[in-house]
């Protein structure tokens, strides 16, 4: 009885399998979708030579180009969370992947450990939160030197951020 029981407790770890799935699926859907808007927004990129855009309506083109680009490398970042997070439980829970460990870039996507695809993934979502907080820089109006403060400390933060995630790191 105990056996047939550890055997189904071990075996329902492949119940992860759907998440494994999932997460690669929502990654394909968020390259594709970062891919689009690249595609996009680089057709769009003739517009920039218009001698129509003068003075404001060339800043504006610009600033909006510039969202643009940050919301790709906010698409493609999130992909690439996905992909790490459904290498990482397949690894951690079904089986070790040997392409990985006999590839070039073994060390990006190894997971080892629970710890360690948690520290992946904190890394990359540190990446996107400093592309959001960019984003928000861009198009932020300065109304006054507390606003011009906010976004120092900002940059502060982040670069304490940095230095603290690099320094735990080593």
């Amino acid at each position: 009885m105990e056996r047939v029981f550890e055997s189904l407790l071990w075996n329902s770890r492949f119940v992860v399998i759907s998440a494994v799935i999932a997460s690669l699926l929502v990654a394909f859907a968020m390259f594709y979708m970062a891919s689009v808007d690249a595609y996009f927004m680089i057709s769009h990129l003739g517009g920039y030579l218009s001698p129509d855009l003068v003075g404001e309506a060339r800043a504006n083109f610009r600033t909006e180009t510039i969202t643009h680009v940050v919301e790709i490398i906010d698409g493609f970042l999130l992909a690439t969370v996905l992909l790490i997070f459904s290498l990482g439980l397949y690894e951690l829970f079904i089986s070790k992947i040997e392409q990985a460990e006999n590839s070039e870039t073994s060390s990006v996507l190894a997971i080892n450990s629970l710890d360690d695809l948690k520290t992946r993934l904190g890394r990359v979502i540190l990446m996107i939160l400093i592309v959001n907080f960019f984003e928000h820089a861009i198009s932020m109006e300065f109304h006054g030197a507390l606003d011009l403060l906010a976004l120092a400390g900002g940059i502060a933060l982040i670069g304490l951020t940095l230095y603290l995630s690099h320094k735990e790191e080593h």
